[in-house]
């Protein structure tokens, strides 16, 4: 059965997506499935067609099969439709394309050229290593398949650091226009990162105490209980500061600090998340010493189960950090003063990832002789799991007696507040991409101002030489990250599991 359409979410023009790499871990495990929620919601207009590109030699049929095996993989049982995946394969097409080589690119001009409509928007996801996209991008212009309507999407990371991603860039531009390139964060379609925006600009009550009078802090955190596995390779060239904090981390913390907009639009939020990044504090080797923090995970148990260190998987003794701590400062009006602790690890005690933001503690203590004692407000807004928001009050126990003061919370659990399943983010961010919709996405000066802000730490980490302090496997971290926010009198604030 078709599920209703969200007139906001449907993508009404006609759009050829193209997929290279379409035979990758990213397409099958994410892309795929969500292409098979978009058909099953009927958001994807009638002639819209899904092209796999990939070295792998395969017709139609084949890769028909191999589509049709994801999305049994990936997709919920009691979500799978049969009627829908056909509906969907109806679409789906395969060419042998290599970026190395000029090979097959000529059988994609063919397939594209084949549209029904005149005017259909040609999308190129590209789901590859970053060091193709440039080339990727000259060969799509050297077939004449770009045109002013087509559009790019880039996965991260993109570069290895301020050069790198200038570089990277540059080739992109040469041939895509800035409006039709769409860096793609994932964590920027998860419904509670959006929903942010409407708690903070649609409630009067809270806009007003957002700011460094009453806010004592922030936190964010990402953490994962899974290892680095199959992409150790990748992983030891990358490390947790490259693949989360550069891009997730920061993006979560511009949204948290960023100044109201005029309206919530296509540039105007990227242009106020803009000036977050431009406003961090500059790290000097000093600050990258008392406050940053790397681990790098140890033999443990996870979930009940022992799983081996980091260089173990990796084969060889490593200096790259699985686990990142920070402080950061956003030197601003609002913001002077406030601490932003940021982390992220692998092999952690749970997985989770969430925004806390503690308000300052009261001026005045206003019940003497009551037991207990006022704690300062929390609000917990949950990434994933289990989506939602979760305010911490002080509240009297009920009862005679005198007044008992008792912490208390008040939960907004999308799960079970709203009739509604939350679709994935990757399922939000296409259909943005094929509407033409960049505001989820980065713009280049965001990518390259968050490179500007962490090539520092990664310079002096460089010049150290030493390995990131281990920490055990299935723990909360390094000791090190306790004593960064104990240092201020502050301790991480950890949801109920």
């Amino acid at each position: 059965m078709t599920l209703p359409t969200s007139e906001l979410a449907t993508a009404s023009s006609v759009c050829d997506l193209t997929v290279v790499g379409g035979t990758g871990d990213l397409a099958l495990r994410k892309l795929l499935p969500a292409l098979y929620q978009s058909e099953r919601r009927g958001n994807l207009a009638p002639g819209t067609r899904v092209i796999g590109g990939s070295r792998h030699d395969l017709d139609d049929a084949g890769y028909r099969a191999m589509v049709r095996e994801a999305v049994h993989t990936h997709v919920p049982a009691h979500e799978l439709d049969e009627t829908v995946i056909e509906r969907l394969l109806d679409r789906v097409r395969h060419v042998v394309v290599d970026a190395d080589s000029p090979e097959g690119w000529d059988e994609l001009h063919g397939v594209l050229k084949q549209a029904e409509s005149d005017d259909v928007v040609r999308v190129f996801y590209l789901a590859v290593a970053p060091r193709l996209f440039g080339p990727i991008c000259q060969r799509l212009d050297d077939i004449g398949v770009v045109e002013p309507t087509s559009r790019v999407v880039l996965e991260k990371p993109l570069g290895t650091d301020l050069a790198s991603a200038r570089r990277i860039n540059d080739a992109v531009g040469q041939v895509f226009d800035e409006p039709q390139i769409f860096r793609i964060d994932h964590y920027l379609g998860k419904e509670s990162v959006q929903n942010l925006l409407v708690t903070r600009f649609a409630n009067t009550f809270l806009e007003p105490l957002w700011n460094s009078r009453w806010i004592d802090h922030v936190q964010i955190t990402a953490a994962e209980t899974l290892g680095v596995g199959e992409r150790s390779g990748y992983y030891d060239t990358s490390g947790a500061l490259r693949d989360m904090v550069q891009n997730h981390l920061l993006q979560l913390l511009c949204l948290v600090a960023m100044e109201p907009p005029t309206y919530v639009g296509r540039e105007t939020v990227r242009d106020e998340k803009l000036k977050v990044l431009q406003a961090l504090k500059p790290m000097s080797p000093e600050d990258v010493d008392r406050d940053t923090v790397r681990g790098s995970y140890a033999a443990g148990v996870v979930d009940g189960a022992e799983v081996p260190a980091y260089a173990d998987e990796l084969g060889r003794p490593s200096q790259t950090e699985t686990f990142v701590a920070l402080r950061a400062e956003v030197q601003n009006w609002r913001w002077a003063g406030v601490p932003f602790y940021l982390r992220t690890g692998k092999r952690m005690d749970r997985r989770t990832s969430e925004i806390v933001v503690v308000f300052k503690a009261p001026p005045h203590a206003m019940f003497p002789g009551s037991e207990g004692a006022t704690e300062p407000n929390r609000l917990h807004i949950r990434v994933q799991p289990d989506e939602g928001m979760h305010l911490h009050m002080t509240v009297k126990e009920p009862g005679p007696g005198g007044i008992r003061l008792r912490p208390a919370t008040l939960d907004l659990s999308y799960a079970t507040a709203f009739d509604a399943v939350s679709p994935e983010a990757y399922e939000r961010l296409l259909l943005d991409v094929l509407k033409g919709n960049p505001t989820l996405f980065m713009r280049r000066d965001e990518v390259e101002a968050a490179w500007a802000w962490v090539e520092p730490v990664l310079q002096r980490w460089s010049s150290l030489d030493e390995r990131p302090d281990e920490y055990p496997a299935g723990s909360s971290g390094p000791a090190a990250a306790e004593a960064l926010l104990e240092r201020d009198g502050r301790t991480w604030q950890e949801t109920d599991r």
